[in-house]
């Protein structure tokens, strides 16, 4: 979750007290500013859609602000099994993370 006003607005609200200075501190569409680093943000196809709106926006927001992001997309991937994917270097992320790293000579 990049921006935190809808959990604040949720029913998870009963249980997770967010006031407007905690929502603006952990919010990271909100320290857009902060990012020095090239960023992957990646979601799968089986998430909910709250979960690829988010992604979908923060990877944008960051894009126009000039920085440099890739947004990835996991085909038939959800919430828990896309993070296993970083592991191997020929998965979604294990290969962004290559990438990143300058290691792309691993190919599949």
């Amino acid at each position: 979750m990049y921006d935190l006003t809808l959990v604040r607005l949720s029913a998870r609200s009963r249980y997770v007290a967010f006031d407007d200075a905690t929502v603006a501190a952990l919010s990271p569409l909100r320290h857009l500013d902060r990012l020095y680093a090239p960023l992957v943000v990646a979601y799968g196809t089986c998430e909910t859609p709250e979960f690829q709106r988010q992604n979908r926006e923060f990877a944008a927001a960051v894009e126009a602000s000039g920085k440099v992001v890739e947004l990835l997309v996991g085909e038939h991937y959800n919430h828990f099994e896309l993070p296993e994917t970083l592991g191997n270097p020929y998965g979604l992320l294990g290969r962004a993370a290559l990438d990143l790293m300058g290691l792309a000579s691993v190919s599949p």
